[in-house]
């Protein structure tokens, strides 16, 4: 009697779906915590080099954001981070690929397009900086509209539009009365125009908010050249000296200790 092949009652054509549907998934469940890993692993350089760049450890964050920039080249965060990094770096070439980049990816990035409109104003590229600003002041999910108003005032006002750079500035201190970039720009406009107690005003304002010594030191140097122009020359010379001792060698106390050598 011949022998009959052994038989499951499977047609063979299944069993070979069957595991080429299991090597299938196994190398999907593979690839998934590969994935995994690799976003983890992105997140972990990402965190540190955002604790870094909060210490000012710019080299370090730096280092740490661009491991995390290798692991996950399309997260607009890490762009923005590396962004910002650069900017504080001093190369701004480098921040500007980065936040471009972030907002490429994700064009509702606002932290990234104000810091854009920021670094634009530092390089006197204001009409670029407008087009940001612009986009920022109009987006009602914007949460914080003051902070691109003041911007876009400065903007405005760099560019000689002394009209729209108030009305800029002016609904920015709507929204907010105690933020100090609009508060020091509203000083700057009204010496600009020849109003020098309301400039006053305003840099006094900006010292009440407590910000940056860096800050500080310019609204002391700005009062004290209107008590220059006032003829009040103590009064003057106390807020040069405080500018030089909020900023020794800083732009802001160098300016104060050169003016305090011309009225010693």
């Amino acid at each position: 009697m011949s022998k009959q092949p052994l038989s499951f009652g499977v047609p063979i054509v299944w069993l070979c779906a069957l595991v080429l549907f299991l090597g299938l998934g196994c190398a999907s469940s593979i690839d998934q915590a590969d994935e995994d890993l690799r976003v983890r692993k992105a997140n972990s350089h990402f965190n540190l080099g955002i604790d870094y760049l909060r210490n000012d450890r710019m080299a370090l964050a730096l280092r740490e954001l661009l491991f995390a920039e290798d692991l996950d080249p399309q997260n607009p965060r890490i762009h923005q981070a590396l962004g910002d990094g650069y900017s504080m770096r001093g190369k701004p070439v480098e921040a500007e690929q980065h936040y471009l980049r972030a907002l490429e990816i994700e064009p509702t990035l606002h932290e990234a397009r104000l810091n854009l409109s920021s670094l634009y104003n530092q390089l006197n590229r204001y009409e670029e900086s407008l087009v940001h600003t612009s986009m920022l002041a109009d987006d009602a999910t914007f949460s914080g509209p003051w902070r691109a108003l003041a911007s876009k005032g400065f903007a405005e006002y760099q560019l000689g539009r002394i009209e729209e750079a108030r009305s800029s500035l002016g609904l920015g201190l709507e929204y907010r009365n105690d933020y100090w970039p609009t508060l020091l720009y509203l000083g700057m406009l009204e010496v600009e125009e020849g109003r020098r107690r309301e400039a006053m005003g305003f840099f006094q304002q900006v010292l009440e908010q407590d910000p940056a010594l860096s800050v500080q030191a310019q609204a002391n140097y700005r009062i004290g050249e209107i008590y220059i122009a006032l003829g009040k020359r103590q009064q003057a010379i106390g807020h040069l000296q405080a500018a030089v001792a909020q900023t020794p060698g800083g732009p802001w106390g160098v300016k104060s200790e050169e003016y305090l050598k011309l009225l010693r």
